[in-house]
C-alpha cells in the first residue's frame, strides 16, 4: 500500500512512492520504487483500502490470556499465521514483554521477521525450511528449524557450516499422520544426527490428534507413550533437548503430557478448545478473553414496506414495515456469504438480526426493534459494547452458524480487514 510520494501513470517526469507491503516482514520497513516515464497520466497515490470495516486487537488481553496457560518459562506461545489473524509483530512485542523465552511460527519467513524486529526468543518454524534460501536464511537468523524427515535432515546438514551451530526440533509421528518421523525410522536418525557435525537438536515435537475430543481419551494417551518412547530415545542420545507435545488442549486437558514445554495457541486469543464437549468447564474456568472485535460502518437507514424484499436472491421480505440499516462488510473482508439470514451483530448495545442475502462489501441488519439507528452508527460484527442484558457476537458464534471452527474464523477475519490496535 502506497504511503506517500506519487506513482506515474502518464507521461511525466519521474517519482518516487515510499510503500509498506502487508506481509510481516516488511511491516515496519518502507521500501522506496521508482517508476520511470510512460505513457500514461500521473495521478496522485493514497492508501488502498476496500472496505471501512476494522478489526479490533486486545493486546492487553492476549497478555493476560498467556498468564492463565502456565508459568512463561514452560510455553511456547503458537504465534503461527501471522498470530492467527492478531498481527504477528505486535502478539511477539507483547508476549515477550510477558516473559516469553521461545515461539512457535509456521514459517522461516515469519521466524526471520521476529529476529528482524529485534526478538531473541528461540524461534521455532512448525513447517520447517522449504527451500534452499530458507534453510540459509534460517541459519543466518539462528532459527530453530522443524526436521521431520531424511531429506530436512541431509538439507540441514548441508547448511551447517564451520563455528555455527543449527539448532533443529525434530518432529515424531506419534498420531497425527501428517509430519515426523515414524518410530522404525527414529533409531537411523539419531545415528545420523550424532554423524552431522554443527547440528544441535534442541527440541522433540510431536502433535495431539484429539485432544480436545473427550471420547478419545484412549488415543491421547497413546500418542502420550509413544511420543515419551521416542523423545526418551532422543534424550539418551542429547540429554539437554527438551521435549514439547501439548497444544491448547493438552496443556488445559492433560497435565501427565506437558514435559518441558507447552504450546498454547487458541487460547492465547481468546479460544477454549473443548467448546461443545463435556470438558468444556475446563476451558471456561480459566476465564479467557477474546482478543479481536470485528467492526464495520452503519452507511444507509431504509423504511421497508411491508411485502418489499432486501438483497439478491430475496431472501428476506418484510412481514410488517421494517426499518434496514445497511452495514459496509461482506464476503470480501471475511464475512462469510454462508452467514445470510443466520447471523447478528450488535449496533448501540443490542443485537440487530442480519438479514438478506450478504453481499461482497454490504450486509443488511433489521433494526425495526432498536432504539434510533443513524448513518454513522457503528456495528459490531464480534464483539463491541453490549447494553445489560446483551450479548456480543463471539468468534465461536460464528464458527458455530458457519459449521467450523474459531480459528478459521480469526485468520480470515484478521487477514482481510485493517487491523487497529488497543
Amino acid at each position: 500500500v502506497a504511503r506517500k510520494g506519487r506513482v506515474l501513470c502518464a507521461g511525466g517526469p519521474q517519482r518516487t512512492a515510499t510503500l509498506r507491503c502487508r506481509h510481516a516482514r516488511c511491516a515496519d520497513k518502507p521500501r522506496k520504487m521508482s517508476f520511470s516515464k510512460v505513457q500514461m497520466r500521473e495521478f496522485p497515490v493514497s492508501d488502498c483500502t476496500f472496505s471501512p470495516s476494522l478489526c479490533h486487537i486486545d493486546l492487553a488481553a492476549i497478555r493476560r490470556n498467556f498468564g492463565r496457560m502456565g508459568k512463561a518459562e514452560k510455553l511456547m506461545p503458537v504465534i503461527k499465521s501471522d498470530a492467527y489473524g492478531h498481527g504477528l509483530l505486535p502478539v511477539a512485542r507483547v508476549l515477550s514483554d510477558a516473559g516469553a523465552r521461545r515461539f512457535a511460527v509456521g514459517t522461516v519467513s515469519e521466524g526471520m521477521a521476529l529476529r528482524e524486529a529485534g526478538l531473541r526468543q528461540t524461534i521455532v518454524p512448525l513447517l520447517g525450511a522449504l527451500t534452499d534460501v530458507e534453510w540459509q536464511g534460517a541459519a543466518m537468523q539462528g532459527l530453530t528449524p522443524v526436521v521431520g524427515n531424511f531429506d530436512q535432515l541431509e538439507r540441514a546438514a548441508a547448511h551447517c557450516h564451520a563455528g555455527r551451530i543449527l539448532r533443529v526440533a525434530i518432529k515424531c509421528e506419534t498420531g497425527m499422520g501428517r509430519l515426523g518421523f515414524s518410530q522404525e525410522e527414529l533409531p537411523q536418525a539419531i545415528d545420523r544426527l550424532r554423524n552431522i557435525p554443527g547440528i544441535s537438536p534442541a527440541m522433540v515435537i510431536s502433535h495431539f490428534s484429539c485432544a480436545d475430543v473427550p471420547e478419545q481419551e484412549a488415543y491421547s494417551q497413546d500418542q502420550i507413550k509413544r511420543f515419551t518412547a521416542m523423545s526418551d530415545a532422543l534424550r539418551t542420545a542429547f540429554p539437554d533437548i527438551e521435549r514439547s507435545l501439548c497444544n491448547t488442549a493438552g496443556t488445559i486437558g492433560r497435565p501427565e503430557g506437558h514435559f518441558e514445554v507447552c504450546r498454547p495457541g487458541i487460547s492465547l486469543y481468546g479460544g477454549n478448545p473443548f467448546t461443545g464437549t463435556s470438558w468444556e468447564g475446563k476451558g471456561a474456568a480459566l476465564g479467557l478473553e477474546w482478543a479481536m472485535s470485528v467492526s464495520a460502518p452503519v452507511i444507509e437507514v431504509r423504511q421497508v414496506a411491508e411485502g418489499r424484499s432486501v438483497s439478491y436472491g430475496r431472501l428476506f421480505t418484510a412481514q410488517k414495515p421494517a426499518t434496514v440499516a445497511v452495514v459496509a462488510i461482506g464476503y470480501a473482508t471475511a464475512f462469510n456469504r454462508s452467514l445470510s439470514t443466520r447471523a447478528a451483530m450488535l449496533i448501540n448495545g443490542r443485537r440487530a438480526p442480519q438479514v438478506g442475502r450478504v453481499c461482497m462489501g454490504m450486509i443488511m441488519a433489521d433494526v425495526s426493534d432498536l432504539p434510533p439507528v443513524r448513518v454513522g452508527d457503528t456495528a459490531w460484527l464480534v464483539g463491541g459494547p453490549a447494553e445489560a442484558g446483551q450479548k456480543a457476537v463471539t468468534p465461536q458464534d460464528i464458527a458455530d452458524a458457519l459449521g467450523t471452527i474459531s480459528y478459521e474464523v480469526l485468520c480470515l477475519f484478521g487477514g482481510m480487514n485493517p487491523r487497529v490496535y488497543a
